[in-house]
């Protein structure tokens, strides 16, 4: 069981409440907005995804990662490495 199970409802309110916000700047494009009124736009976009991303990296840590540790010390480096990789990846975003 994922580690966000508790807070799915949550995560998937926001992810709704992204999608709009990308179907706005979809549309701000189509009728020639402002460059710089799309960009803060996408700016905000990428905030709330950094703000799921960093929910999920916590849950992930606080569930996954925990209870692999308490299994074994090699089942908890495993998933120590995954949250490193995933962390590398979200820095290089």
């Amino acid at each position: 069981m994922p580690g966000y199970t508790g807070s799915k409802d949550d995560y998937l309110k926001r992810l709704r409440r992204i999608e709009g916000q990308v179907r706005g700047v979809h549309r701000m494009v189509e009728e020639d907005t402002y460059c710089i009124d799309v960009l803060t736009q996408v700016s905000a976009i990428t905030k709330a995804l950094q703000a799921v991303s960093l929910g999920l990296l916590e849950d992930h840590m606080g569930h996954c990662v925990v209870d692999a540790a308490r299994e074994s010390d090699e089942a908890g480096a495993e998933k120590v490495r995954e949250a490193s990789e995933a962390i590398a990846r979200l820095v290089r975003s």
